[in-house]
């Protein structure tokens, strides 16, 4: 009987110690996304909590400009970034001989013109100075806004996702469009009033307490091909915590909340 009892304990001393030292089965898998803190990380912290009970651990990197997300994503210091259309990366990777590739569409940010003393494009008096940014990806969206006014008239093919300002074929009022600023610097120039109107990026018009659909005195069409992105390195599209991140970023109930919480300044792809 001693026997018996010795042998019963040493077993269930044994399973004991395997029960408390045995490792986890299902551990949290952390993906680093970088993002522009406006809306692109707050729209990522929202969606944390439902991607944590999925077993994903969201992790946030903020950028302040357009250069170092998609670098640190080519350098795998990034598992995806969250910040460009799709003309900025293939401009991207054209320049950098990248392979970045889009997971996903998840919200328009429409580009405006913002100017202090002028209540319409067609109140732009001749010769007027268009601050535009840098970002040649852009142009195209800034061009379209002009002509769609009566402004201005393109070249006869004008690709617009790539166009630039030499394909302006009549430019009614002569404006002069300056365009060699970083693009976080557009609301300074506007708070300056260095320009008779200056087009600003809506990220960075929200960070400096603009409301796009009021301020603007013109504002980018919500049928505009440049609605924001998810980039990652190509092949982890496929990724099956990639594949979460882009269905909780495309939920009804994100969509809902990037409509309440932005009223209109970004617009959730459909």
């Amino acid at each position: 009987m001693k026997k018996l009892h010795f042998v019963a304990i040493t077993t269930l001393a044994t399973a004991a110690c395997l029960f408390f030292t045995a490792p986890k089965a299902n551990a949290d898998t952390t993906l680093t996304v970088g993002a522009s803190s406006t809306p692109h990380a707050k729209i990522l912290e929202h969606i944390k909590p439902k991607l944590k009970k999925q077993g994903i651990n969201l992790k946030i990197k903020v950028f302040d400009d357009y250069i170092l997300p998609n670098k640190a994503l080519a350098n795998k210091e990034l598992d995806a970034n969250y910040f460009q259309h799709t003309p900025f990366l293939e401009e991207w990777n054209k320049k950098n001989d990248g392979n970045l590739v889009s997971a996903g569409a998840v919200h328009l940010e429409p580009i405006g013109v913002y100017s202090k003393d002028y209540k319409s494009l067609k109140k732009l008096p001749k010769n007027a100075t268009i601050l535009v940014s840098n970002s040649v990806s852009d142009y195209g969206r800034v061009l379209q806004i002009f002509k769609d006014a009566g402004l201005i008239t393109l070249k006869k093919g004008t690709n617009i996702e790539t166009a630039n300002f030499d394909d302006i074929k009549t430019n009614k009022k002569h404006l002069k469009f300056k365009h060699t600023y970083e693009a976080k610097l557009m609301p300074k120039l506007y708070e300056a009033n260095e320009g008779d109107a200056t087009v600003i990026n809506a990220n960075y018009a929200v960070q400096a307490g603009l409301n796009p659909t009021k301020d603007a005195i013109a504002l980018e069409k919500d049928t505009s091909p440049y609605a924001n992105i998810v980039a990652v390195r190509k092949g982890d599209e496929k990724n099956p915590a990639i594949k979460k991140l882009m269905k909780a970023l495309r939920s009804k109930s994100t969509q809902a909340w990037i409509k309440k919480e932005y009223k209109g300044a970004v617009l959730p792809v459909k």
